[in-house]
């Protein structure tokens, strides 16, 4: 079985997770939410869609552990001897949640040796389905249409670079890699949806100098590589890796498709 022969199931389980975050997100509308509080509707999407992803995966022929952001208890030691195994986050973007924008997704990667093989990315408001695997380049979903999707080429020289910023994140030293490029436009954009502009030739540049964990970013790097882009760490040239000890991402710039 190849990494490709999992992606009709992997789709599958994030719809159907999408589908039990909307059914708490369209029914919690005027209700106050606190983020990760005790039975608040957004722990209650948390875990519903956490609860539809672990089913599934457990489910499927065949079996890996799974860390997810619900779940994520599992000791170093233990993790450290892991071959394959699932890095989920049943819903990323708390803020886009509470805000009531839309945009939020699940997230399910498949890590081999410290790099993602294969990507799942499902914006349930947006129902944009986006996935990806290791060599077999990067697809969108949206309104019953499939396409193949490639991240824009540019250079860092270029006028009016696209930049991808956190609405809930910005910066001074955000702000000081923004001013450094030539008449940049600035992109709003949450969640893993982020990575997913450049995918789509929307953006170019998604710097983030501020904390993310690894289940924030797994699925949507993979669709961001298998495009043409990648995801390097802060001003170096080495890639973003996965299974680390602590599993705090480091800063990081994705770019799309850069040429020198």
């Amino acid at each position: 079985m190849t990494y490709k022969d999992l992606i009709p199931a992997l789709c599958q389980i994030a719809v159907d997770a999408g589908a039990a975050i909307l059914d708490i997100y369209k029914n919690c509308e005027g209700i106050e939410i606190i983020k990760k509080a005790d039975d608040s509707p957004l722990t209650a999407a948390d875990q519903a869609s956490n609860t539809v992803i672990c089913k599934g995966l457990e489910g499927l022929p065949i079996q890996y552990p799974i860390i997810s952001e619900e779940n994520k208890a599992v000791a170093f030691e233990e993790r450290s001897q892991y071959d394959y195994y699932w890095l989920v986050d049943p819903l990323d973007g708390t803020k886009e949640f509470i805000k009531r924008n839309g945009e939020f997704t699940v997230n399910i990667a498949l890590v081999h040796a410290g790099k993602v093989v294969l990507g799942i990315v499902y914006a349930p408001v947006l129902d944009e389905l986006y996935w990806a695997s290791n060599g077999d380049g990067a697809f969108l979903k949206k309104e019953d249409k499939t396409e193949q999707i490639y991240a824009p080429k540019f250079t860092m020289k270029d006028k009016g670079i696209k930049v991808v910023c956190s609405r809930s994140h910005l910066n001074e030293e955000t702000k000081a890699f923004i001013e450094a490029l030539d008449t940049p436009d600035l992109v709003s954009k949450g969640s893993s949806l982020k990575f997913l502009l450049l995918a789509t030739g929307k953006a170019h540049l998604y710097p983030r100098v501020a904390p993310t964990m690894e289940w924030d970013t797994a699925a949507a790097q993979i669709v961001l590589e298998e495009a043409g882009g990648k995801v390097l760490q802060y001003n170096t040239t080495d890639a973003v890796i996965y299974n680390k000890e602590n599993m705090l991402n480091p800063y990081f710039v994705a770019y799309a498709n850069l040429k020198e």
